[in-house]
């Protein structure tokens, strides 16, 4: 994980707050759009009561602020982030490489199964929509009515939908190739840097769905922060050593010194007793 500076997290911050203004602002003029529209369309719109028109208005901005301030905010995260930056340059050119191998039915089962899940929502969606539009021109039917009967014909369809993906989740899992695989990496609160930790992860694609585990950043992440703690530790030995031998080159300095200076002495004492000794003789002699 990065560790942001001050201007970064102020820069992180404002680059986020710009997403949620842009997305918050759109939404509210699609809600707004959607709802004036349905209010002159739709009889049983009309009879809605003010709080729920405009809390339908309001969940539209809101979803759509959210939404766009977390992509805004993921954009700067992965450009102010040179591994991030490589990976998904890397990541990019080997999906091209592998696309152009594929045929077109390949590259339709590959985008089904990344893009299973907004499939699904977005069938339900559209399958509401065209269910509707046609139970609308049951004149005989209320709104409640055509509204239920509407669901019903977009559930039997979405159902379709969820078994196809649920046909894609098998496949992947016999094949290893689900959207979660599990990770192992060094406990950082660990001193020693021997305890491993597990983590389900999602793995790393355009949008959910199957990637290549050889390139997963989470490794990547985990092989960089083992490097550099390896790195270090070999920093640290060096010095370690560095700092031994001084300390011996000292000692040994020191010891020298002490016995120059004992020899000094010595020879001192050896020097004034000669010198006495002489005197000795010399009185004797006389």
């Amino acid at each position: 994980m990065k560790l942001l500076t001050k201007e970064q997290e102020q820069e992180h911050y404002r680059q986020t707050l710009k997403g949620g203004t842009i997305g918050g602002t759109v939404g509210l003029a699609v809600g707004t759009v959607g709802v004036l529209l349905a209010q002159r369309r739709y009889h049983f719109f009309r009879n809605l009561t003010l709080p729920l028109k405009a809390f339908l208005v309001t969940s539209a901005g809101t979803f759509a602020g959210i939404v766009e301030a977390d992509h805004y905010s993921r954009a700067y995260e992965i450009q102010s982030n040179p591994i991030d930056v490589e990976f998904h340059a890397r990541q990019a050119e080997r999906e091209r490489a592998e696309k152009a191998g594929k045929t077109f039915t390949e590259r339709a089962m590959d985008f089904g199964r990344r893009e299973r899940y907004k499939i699904v929502a977005g069938s339900w969606i559209a399958s509401m929509g065209i269910a509707f539009a046609m139970v609308n021109r049951n004149k005989y039917l209320t709104g409640p009515q055509k509204i239920v009967q509407a669901r019903v014909y977009a559930q039997f369809l979405t159902l379709g939908v969820l078994v196809a993906t649920a046909a894609f989740e098998i496949s992947d899992s016999r094949n290893s190739q689900g959207r979660w695989e599990t990770v192992r990496y060094i406990d950082p609160t660990d001193p020693d840097h021997k305890r491993m930790l597990e983590k389900q992860v999602e793995r790393d694609s355009p949008s959910q769905g199957s990637g290549n585990a050889n390139d997963d950043l989470w490794k990547e992440m985990v092989a960089a922060e083992e490097q550099r703690m390896k790195e270090r530790e070999a920093r640290h030995k060096e010095y370690a050593s560095a700092h031994h031998n001084d300390n011996n080159n000292s000692h040994q300095k020191k010891s020298s010194n002490n016995n120059n200076k004992s020899k000094s002495k010595k020879d001192e004492e050896s020097g004034s007793g000669g010198a006495a000794t002489e005197e000795e003789n010399s009185s004797k002699e006389k």
